[in-house]
Parts: C-alpha cells; sequence; structure tokens
C-alpha cells in the first residue's frame, strides 16, 4: 500500500470516529436538543444568564422552519465546497500546464515536430508549409 494511501485511510478513520464516538459514548444524553448548534446553546446559555436580555439586531431572513434552515446550511456548505474544488483544480491544471510547458521548451525543435504529428515537415496552424524544407 503507498504512503497516500495510507495516509488516506488514516483520515477516513479518524473521520468516521469523530461521526460515531459521540453517539456511541452517548454524549448530549443529558440534553433536550443534545446536538443543537452552537448559535443554540449560546442563545440558551444567555437567556439562563440574563433572562431580560435584548439582542442588538435581528436576522435579515428567518427560515420558516428547522428543514429549511438545515436546507440553506448544506446549500452554503455546497457552495463553499464547489469555489474550493474549483480553485484547487485550476491551480493543478495551471501548474501541470507550467510542466508540460517546460518539458516542451527542453525538447530539442525537431523532437517536438515528431512528438506533434509524426511527420518530419515544419507545421503551423495552417498546415505543412509550401516549399520549406528540412535541414
Amino acid at each position: 500500500m503507498s504512503r497516500n494511501a495510507k495516509i488516506n485511510t488514516l483520515l477516513l478513520l479518524i473521520v468516521a470516529a469523530l461521526a460515531v464516538l459521540p453517539l456511541a459514548l452517548g454524549l448530549g444524553d443529558d440534553e433536550e436538543e443534545p446536538f443543537a448548534g452552537a448559535d443554540a446553546q449560546a442563545e440558551t446559555a444567555i437567556t439562563e444568564i440574563e433572562p431580560d436580555y435584548e439582542p442588538w439586531f435581528s436576522p435579515l431572513y428567518e427560515p420558516p422552519s428547522g428543514e429549511v434552515e438545515s436546507a440553506l446550511f448544506a446549500l452554503q456548505a455546497a457552495i463553499g465546497a464547489g469555489v474550493l474544488a474549483y480553485y484547487f483544480g485550476l491551480r493543478k491544471g495551471r501548474r501541470q500546464g507550467a510542466e508540460q510547458a517546460r518539458t516542451e521548451a527542453d525538447q530539442p525543435e525537431a523532437a517536438r515536430l515528431e512528438a506533434s504529428d509524426g511527420s518530419d515537415e515544419p507545421v503551423d496552424a495552417g498546415g505543412p508549409r509550401p516549399g520549406t524544407e528540412r535541414v
């Protein structure tokens, strides 16, 4: 097994453990909503400490239900993942293009022409040029 495969397997096991361990250990069983988000937990803690607390501002948009809120959060996460994947893919493509350009620049002219179409004639966008000879 290659080094990258071992690292990927280890990372996958860690992610699985992070997902399963809280459920297996019963973390949050004593709470009304065991896996509520940090915002809801903070709101509960603030109301316990200061019952008369008034928020400084209200949300611009209040989703009609928790399901809609979860769907919007998932959409936001998917868009963010798409943007990151595009960015890293673009970087990898540019790096591969630069490496290919360096490799082609290091090859002699004759080797590049033979690799491009297999013929010995110089080639440009319009095809072989009439009246040219290889030296």
